[in-house]
C-alpha cells in the first residue's frame, strides 16, 4: 500500500564524517528528520535511525499487553470490540519488559536535553513501564490520571469499573533544566487555578473516532484529541518537533498540526498509517496568534521593588494594603516596607503580617489609585512596558 508523504524505514540521510582534519560544514539536525511524515516500519528500528538529541517532546501510547485470552462479551452475549490485535500480544512479561526498555532507551537518546516524555498506559502495563522509565535514567515529573467520563463498564461485575488510565510525564534526567512547562497559561485557562494532575475527558467517540467503510473502528485504542492537546499545550511550543513512536490513528500528528507543532510518526501497520495520513491532511492549522506561547512570568526580566520608587510609580511614605485592607505597611525610601518595628522586603513583611512562612508580595500588596486598589504587580507590568527594549 502506498502511503502519501510517508517515509519508508531506512531512508534518512547520514552525516558525513571528515577524517582528513578538515572541518565538515555544520548540518542542521532538522534536515535529517522525517518531519511531518509517517515512517513505516518497526518502531525500535525506526528510532535507531533518528539523530540523537533531535526532538522536543515525545507522546507515546505503547501496546498495553492486555493479555486477553478469550473474547469479551456483554451480559446479553453481544461481542465487545476490545483490543485483540497481534501488536498487543507478548509471550511473557519478560518479553514485554525487554521491548519496553528497548524503545524507551532509544527515545531517551533522541530527546533533546530539554525534552520531556509522556507515556500512557493502563494497570496492565504502566507500572512495568514506570519501572523501566526510572531504571533508564529518566526523571518522573508527574503521574497524571486520565479520568474517563464514559468508561466501559465491567460487564462481569467482578471488579471495579476501570475508569482511568495513567500518563507518566518525565524529563530526560534528574538534572534536566529548561524543559517546557506552561504553568501560567494552564492556570489562566483553568479559571486561575493551578492545573491538577487528574484530567477529565471522555473516550474518543462520535465524529472524532475513525471508522472504516463498514463502520468499524479503524484503531481500537484511539485517544481523544483533547487529551493529547493538553499535553502538547503544557509541554511544547509552536514549531517544536513532537515524536510519536506508536502513531496508530495519528492523533498526535493531527493535534500537532492544528497547534502549530511539527511531528514525526512511527507506525508499522500500513492501514493505520494510511488512515492517519488522510486524517492529518484534513486538519486546518490554527492561526499563529491562537497558538503562540504566552510569556511565562519566570522568564520576564526581574524588577526590584526599589525600581518602582525610583521611577516615581510608588512614593516613599505611601501606604500599601492587602486586597481586604486588613493589613497595612509603609513604603520606605530604600524599597523596604515597615509595619511597626518590623522592616523587610515586600515578601517578608507580607508573610509576617499573615503569619505565613512565605508570601508573594507583588500580588499581596496593593496601592490606592483612582479611588480604588491596584496590585503592585500591575505597576510592575507597567514598568516593564515602559522600559522594554525597542
Amino acid at each position: 500500500m502506498s502511503i502519501p508523504r510517508t517515509a519508508a524505514a531506512g531512508v534518512l540521510p547520514r552525516i558525513k564524517v571528515s577524517r582528513t582534519g578538515r572541518q565538515t560544514p555544520a548540518v542542521r539536525v532538522e534536515h535529517l528528520l522525517p518531519i511531518d511524515q509517517i515512517v513505516l516500519g518497526d518502531c525500535i528500528e525506526s528510532l535507531r535511525r533518528l539523530p540523537s538529541q533531535s526532538v522536543d517532546m515525545i507522546f507515546a501510547d505503547p501496546p498495553y499487553n492486555l493479555q486477553l485470552e478469550n473474547a469479551l462479551t456483554r451480559p446479553d452475549n453481544s461481542h465487545v470490540d476490545a483490543v485483540n490485535d497481534e501488536w498487543d500480544r507478548f509471550d511473557s512479561f519478560a518479553e514485554y519488559d525487554a521491548f519496553t526498555r528497548a524503545w524507551l532507551a532509544e527515545c531517551r537518546r533522541v530527546m533533546k536535553k530539554t525534552a520531556t516524555l509522556f507515556v500512557i498506559g493502563s494497570y496492565h502495563n504502566i507500572f512495568r513501564v514506570g519501572s523501566a522509565v526510572q531504571d533508564l535514567g529518566f526523571w518522573i515529573l508527574n503521574d497524571i490520571v486520565w479520568r474517563k467520563a464514559n468508561p466501559m463498564p465491567n460487564f462481569r461485575g467482578r471488579r471495579f469499573t476501570n475508569a482511568h488510565e495513567t500518563l507518566i510525564w518525565a524529563s530526560r534526567s534528574a538534572d534536566a533544566r529548561g524543559y517546557t512547562f506552561h504553568y501560567e497559561a494552564l492556570k489562566a485557562g483553568n479559571e486561575d487555578t493551578q492545573m491538577r494532575s487528574d484530567w477529565y475527558f471522555p473516550l474518543c467517540t462520535g465524529e472524532e473516532r475513525l471508522k472504516d467503510a463498514q463502520g468499524r473502528k479503524v484503531h481500537p485504542t484511539q485517544k481523544p484529541e483533547a487529551l493529547v492537546a493538553r499535553a502538547l499545550l503544557a509541554a511544547s511550543n509552536p514549531g517544536d518537533i513532537i515524536l510519536d513512536p506508536f502513531f496508530g490513528s495519528g492523533t498526535t500528528g493531527a493535534v500537532a498540526k492544528r497547534l502549530g507543532r511539527r511531528f514525526i510518526g512511527l507506525e508499522r501497520d500500513p492501514v493505520y498509517a494510511q488512515a492517519a495520513q488522510e486524517r492529518i491532511d484534513n486538519v486546518v492549522p490554527l492561526d499563529a496568534d491562537a497558538v503562540a506561547a504566552a510569556p511565562a512570568r519566570r522568564t520576564e526580566p526581574r524588577i526590584p521593588f526599589l525600581s518602582l520608587l525610583e521611577a516615581g510609580m510608588i512614593a516613599a511614605g505611601e501606604e500599601l494594603v492587602d486586597a481586604r485592607e486588613k493589613h497595612r505597611a509603609i513604603v520606605r525610601a530604600d524599597g523596604t516596607l515597615t509595619v511597626g518595628p518590623v522592616v523587610g522586603s515586600i515578601h517578608k513583611v507580607g508573610a509576617l503580617v499573615q503569619g505565613h512562612p512565605s508570601c508573594n508580595g507583588w500580588s499581596f500588596w496593593h496601592a490606592r489609585r483612582n479611588n480604588g486598589l491596584i496590585a503592585i504587580d500591575s505597576l510592575r507590568d507597567d514598568y516593564r512596558a515602559r522600559h522594554a527594549a525597542p
